[in-house]
């Protein structure tokens, strides 16, 4: 029997927003009825860009409900940009605290939430494919969605993955390979605590072009997209899209998470990526 607290009990109880918006400006969809659980999220705007309604469907356990549930009631009032701003321990927050077993419950939330903003943005359904090697094949988890939902919630366990993601609760055939995520990730995170040696601008830019050649556009041209390096100024690094990525309309997503990204980790955390 799971401990609730109040609050996940009320939007369990009286969950509020049920339903589908009709004619939505967002409309995203996540989880899978195959794993037992999956929201649909819907949001209409009013004339101010705001979100003025939001609704759910779910099927699912008291604690997808409740997230659902909380969900829809922090969206209403936001712009786009600030809901895109929401996160799963954002909605854990607001419903005060949620089982760690039932963690991947407001993680399924936040990914209904990103493919309805993607269907706002482009129009078109979020048709995630799949990025990386799978490691559970029981739940379909890869291993870049267990490393980063690793990083993002600091976990330090395959229990924890499993908890937070359900990667690793089917067979249990890939707890080995889970862990070695894990261990990877923590060396990592703890060889980037130990202070870097100050780069010139010459070995910046080396290791700016090496990053871009190695991480970044293996990444672009699986869509038929590249860039190229236009300039550094400090820690400011312009780049040029060129091929798809010059009419995709997610580009600038593009150049947040995934340029910036990965020159932040790999060159500097102060690196600030614009286009041209």
């Amino acid at each position: 029997m799971w401990e609730y607290t109040d609050k996940v009990t009320d939007h369990f109880k009286n969950p509020r927003n049920v339903g589908a918006v009709e004619n939505p400006d967002g409309d995203g969809l996540a989880g899978s009825l195959a794993c037992g659980d999956a929201l649909r999220l819907t949001f209409r705007l009013n004339e101010e860009k705001k979100i003025a309604e939001a609704k759910f469907q779910t099927f699912g356990c008291a604690s997808a409900i409740a997230s659902s549930s909380a969900l829809t009631e922090m969206l209403i009032g936001k712009t786009v940009e600030e809901a895109e701003e929401i996160t799963n321990a954002d909605i854990i927050a607001y419903l005060g605290e949620l089982p760690k077993q039932k963690v991947h419950c407001s993680v399924m939330g936040r990914e209904a939430l990103e493919a309805a903003i993607y269907n706002y943005r482009t129009g078109k359904k979020l048709d995630k494919h799949i990025d990386g090697e799978v490691i559970c094949h029981c739940f379909g988890a890869t291993d870049k969605e267990i490393e980063k939902i690793t990083r993002e919630q600091k976990l330090a366990t395959a229990e924890d993955v499993t908890h937070a993601c359900k990667a690793g609760g089917g067979c249990g055939q890939c707890i080995p390979e889970i862990e070695e995520i894990i261990n990877r990730v923590i060396g990592e995170e703890q060889a980037e605590e130990e202070p870097k040696p100050k780069l010139t601008q010459l070995q910046k830019i080396k290791l700016i072009e090496e990053t871009i050649d190695r991480q970044v556009r293996p990444i672009l041209r699986r869509d038929n997209g590249d860039l190229e390096l236009h300039d550094v100024d400090g820690d400011k690094v312009i780049v040029k899209f060129i091929g798809a990525c010059v009419s995709c309309p997610v580009s600038a997503v593009t150049l947040k998470d995934v340029v910036e990204t990965q020159l932040r980790e790999a060159v500097s955390q102060n690196i600030i990526v614009e286009a041209v």
